[in-house]
């Protein structure tokens, strides 16, 4: 289990600890500041298991590429946000290039 899934574990039943007391006292503010750390942590802990599964297939890789899938992996479990930023980039690039032509 990577760190991001741990926090976002935390950071989600955070959230709803934050959301049930808002409810409670009727704190719109600390409700929607729970509902907001509820998603956050959902998504922590979706990213960590994409990286978790990745993990899996740098040891089915060919050696001769293992390091490098290595320190791919190591940046994105450093850098969650710059990491899922270039891969949403990459992914516009694609789209566009792959639509449709007159």
């Amino acid at each position: 289990m990577t760190d991001q899934r741990i926090e976002g574990l935390a950071t989600q039943t955070e959230g709803k600890v934050q959301s049930g007391l808002g409810k409670l006292t009727g704190d719109s503010k600390l409700q929607v500041e729970g509902k907001f750390n509820e998603v956050k942590g959902k998504a922590l802990d979706a990213y960590g298991r994409v990286i978790d599964g990745l993990d899996g297939l740098v040891e089915k890789a060919p050696a001769q590429y293992q390091d490098h899938a290595r320190k791919g992996l190591d940046f994105a479990r450093r850098k969650p946000l710059l990491t899922t930023g270039i891969l949403a980039g990459a992914a516009i690039v694609l789209s566009s290039l792959g639509g449709r032509r007159r």
